[in-house]
């Protein structure tokens, strides 16, 4: 089996008031964390991104990418059906209690193929999931099953 040396992922933040935050933001698979950090000014509201880990030669777009370099920690492909894939929210720490995260969509694509693919099933489109210490921090993805959608247009940009 592969070992991983890319990693994209896909959040698109929900459109409600609010719904946008300061807090951190972590990819969790393979028994490990991504921060996923850019230098934009990430998880506004109805805001759609995709961040790019590994690669070292090509587009990836990560704060801190050599600290989540997926190659770093020689991660496999077979190890992925023996951790949960989540999303995990970390409150920013100014005001915990009341920060909190509409979190709409994320896909997790591995290696440039559609072949190893996760998501969030179950977000209901326009309502999302909201995170923060009142809405629990972490929600798990489940695999694509046959066939796999096509990767999703960002937020504003028409469909492939």
């Amino acid at each position: 089996m592969p070992q991983i040396t890319r990693i994209e992922l896909h959040l698109e933040t929900g459109e409600q008031s609010d719904a946008g935050t300061d807090g951190d933001v972590y990819l969790g698979l393979c028994g490990r964390e991504f921060y996923i950090d850019s230098t934009k000014d990430d998880f506004e509201r109805d805001s759609s991104r995709t961040y790019i880990f590994g690669d070292k030669n090509s587009d990836r777009n990560v704060q801190h990418p050599d600290l989540n370099d997926p190659n770093s920690h020689y991660l496999r492909t077979e190890n992925m059906e023996k951790f949960p894939v989540y999303i995990r929210f970390q409150p920013h720490a100014g005001n915990p209690r009341a920060d909190r995260w509409q979190l709409e969509r994320a896909d997790v694509y591995l290696n440039g193929s559609e072949v190893y693919d996760w998501t969030t099933f179950g977000i209901v489109r326009g309502v999302g999931i909201w995170l923060g210490i009142h809405a629990g921090l972490v929600v798990h993805m489940a695999r694509h099953i046959d066939p796999v959608p096509p990767k999703p247009p960002l937020k504003g940009e028409p469909a492939s």
